[in-house]
């Protein structure tokens, strides 16, 4: 189980990035008093536009970012004071994290296995489950820089899941991939579900949270707006799908937020 409590993420703006934002202000609110409860053994889905402050969540209950104030538990484990053993139970998975492009998909998730602790036999039984399953195998052994950009994705969740984790931590996992290859990763984290693990996962895709999610969370603006099953936030807008939905959340809290 992952709880957010009040979580608010503050960061200060250089001179170079008030210029790019086109404001006076020195710091800028990612997260804003944010609360949530994500339940074990779900799909749990974040929706937002770019910069609704998805990622910076998702980086605070992964242990890649300390809260300005509030707190996230992982399965009792706060983010801060026991970051050690949160980042035992998640795997997470970023756009921005990229794997080294001289280094193979083999030696990649063999040195990752070995950092979480793994012992060698182990990684190389879990090695050919996923290489197997997301077709890595017959490039294992070429240089990372060298594959394709769907092929690189695949890699990364592989590399990412090495050591099993309970809880599974996606930042937009299908953004930018083929047809064929989203597939693949939407139909794993099905299987991860199947398992009982938990996933929690940001996107932009409608389509995709409506299919994928148990529950579906909204951010405006760094806030929470709305929190429910696909029935209910349908229900609660008088909406048909989930993308109307959204935009009912987002015109109502946006308009709020400008006021």
């Amino acid at each position: 189980m992952i709880e957010i409590n009040h979580l608010s993420k503050v960061f200060k703006l250089s001179k170079k990035q008030q210029k790019e934002l086109k404001t006076k202000e020195t710091t800028k609110t990612a997260v804003d008093d944010l609360s949530l409860m994500i339940h074990d053994g779900e799909i749990f889905g974040l929706l937002g536009t770019n910069g609704a402050g998805k990622t910076t969540t998702l980086r605070c209950m992964a242990t890649l970012l300390k809260p300005t104030s509030g707190n996230v538990t992982v399965n009792g484990f706060d983010t801060v004071k026991d970051s050690e053993n949160v980042r035992r139970s998640i795997g997470f998975l970023t756009n921005e994290i990229k794997l080294d492009p001289q280094f193979t998909p083999d030696y990649m998730f063999s040195f990752f296995g070995k950092l979480h602790g793994m012992t060698q036999e182990a990684i190389e039984a879990r090695k050919e489950e996923l290489f197997e399953y997301f077709g890595i195998t017959e490039f294992k052994f070429k240089k990372i820089q060298e594959l394709s950009t769907g092929m690189k994705q695949k890699v990364s969740i592989a590399v990412s899941l090495v050591h099993n984790p309970e809880i599974v931590i996606f930042d937009e996992p299908t953004t930018g991939l083929d047809i064929i290859t989203a597939r693949a990763v939407i139909d794993y984290l099905k299987k991860l579900k199947a398992e009982g693990r938990t996933v929690v996962m940001s996107t932009h895709i409608m389509s995709e949270a409506q299919k994928l999610c148990d529950r579906i969370a909204i951010i405006v603006s760094g806030q929470l707006v709305a929190c429910g099953t696909l029935s209910e936030l349908l229900s609660e807008t008088n909406t048909d799908d989930l993308e109307d939905a959204f935009f009912e959340y987002y015109r109502k809290n946006s308009r709020e937020v400008e006021a």
